[in-house]
C-alpha cells in the first residue's frame, strides 16, 4: 500500500514534453473533455459499489423503519471507503496526466485499501445519511409550516458539513498514496485541512455546491448524477486539495523519479 511499492508502468496519453499545464477553469475543462469517458466509467463503478447501502437506506427512509434500515445500510457500506480511495487515486492520476485503464486501476486500488478505509467509509456514510435525515426533517417541517427548531443547530450542522468536506478528501488521498496508520492519517488530514484552509475551504465549497444543486433539482439532473455527478464533485474538489498534499509529500516527483529509474534499468 506504500507510495514506493506500486506499479505505475501502465501507459497513459500524457502530454507533450515540457508542455506547461493549464490552470483554473481551463485545466478543469481540459480534464473533463479529455477524460470524459473515464469519468463516466468511474462514476458508474462507484455507484455499483454503493448500490446495496443506498437501496437499503432508501427503503428504510421511504417505506420501513428507518432505525433498522440505517443500521443495515451502514453494515453494507463497508466497501465505500475502498471505492472512494480508488476514485480519488484515479482522478489525481488524471491530474498528473497519467490516466490508464479505469477498471484495472480501480480494482487494484480498491483491493489494496478497502480494509484500512472500511471503517472511515462507514463513518462517512453515516454522516451523509444523518445529514439527509436532518435536512429532510427540516424542509418537511418548513413546507408544512411547522416549527423547525432553533436555527443555531442548523448553522452548526452546516459548519459540520463544511469541516467534513474539508478533511475527508485528505484522508482518502493519504490512504491512496501514503503508507501510514489510520490514526496518523486522520491527524495529518486535520492538520492539512486547516493548515491549507483557503484551498480546503474552496474544495469543500465547490463540492458542496454541486451536491446542493443535485439535491434541489435531482428529478431533472438524475441522469447527470448517475453518469457524472460524483466525478464532477471529485474533480473540482481535488483540483483544490491535491496540490498541497502533492507538494508536501513530493508524490508526483517521487513517481516520476521511480519511473525514470525503472526505464533506466529496463534499458541497461
Amino acid at each position: 500500500m506504500g507510495l514506493f511499492s506500486r506499479n505505475f508502468n501502465k501507459p497513459g496519453p500524457g502530454v507533450r514534453k515540457d508542455e506547461p499545464r493549464k490552470k483554473g477553469a481551463a485545466r478543469f475543462f481540459e480534464l473533463l473533455f479529455r477524460d470524459f469517458g473515464d469519468l463516466v466509467k468511474l462514476n458508474l463503478l462507484f455507484f455499483l459499489t454503493v448500490i446495496p447501502t443506498v437501496v437499503v437506506f432508501a427503503i428504510g427512509f421511504f417505506w420501513l423503519h428507518i432505525g433498522v434500515a440505517l443500521l443495515l445500510s451502514l453494515l453494507l457500506a463497508f466497501p465505500v471507503g475502498g471505492a472512494v480511495v480508488a476514485y480519488v487515486y484515479y482522478i489525481t492520476k488524471m491530474m498528473r496526466d497519467d490516466p490508464s485503464y479505469v477498471w484495472y486501476e480501480f480494482k487494484r486500488k480498491f483491493k489494496e485499501n478497502f480494509r484500512q478505509a472500511a471503517l472511515i467509509g462507514m463513518l462517512c456514510t453515516a454522516f451523509i445519511y444523518a445529514q439527509i435525515l436532518i435536512w429532510s426533517t427540516f424542509f418537511s417541517a418548513l413546507t408544512a409550516g411547522e416549527p423547525v427548531g432553533d436555527f443555531i443547530w442548523y448553522f452548526l450542522t452546516i459548519l459540520a458539513i463544511v469541516v467534513f468536506l474539508m478533511i475527508a478528501p485528505y484522508i482518502f488521498l493519504h490512504f491512496a498514496y501514503i503508507d501510514l496508520k489510520t490514526s496518523q492519517v486522520i491527524k495529518n488530514s486535520v492538520l492539512m485541512a486547516f493548515g491549507f484552509i483557503p484551498r480546503s475551504f474552496m474544495g469543500a465549497l465547490v463540492s458542496g455546491v454541486i451536491w446542493m444543486v443535485f439535491a434541489l433539482f435531482w428529478p431533472v439532473l438524475f441522469p447527470v448524477i448517475i453518469l457524472l455527478g460524483m466525478s464532477l464533485s471529485m474533480l473540482l474538489g481535488l483540483m483544490w486539495v491535491w496540490p498541497p498534499l502533492n507538494k508536501q509529500f513530493k508524490i508526483e516527483e517521487t513517481l516520476i523519479n521511480q519511473r525514470q529509474e525503472e526505464e533506466r534499468r529496463a534499458n541497461d
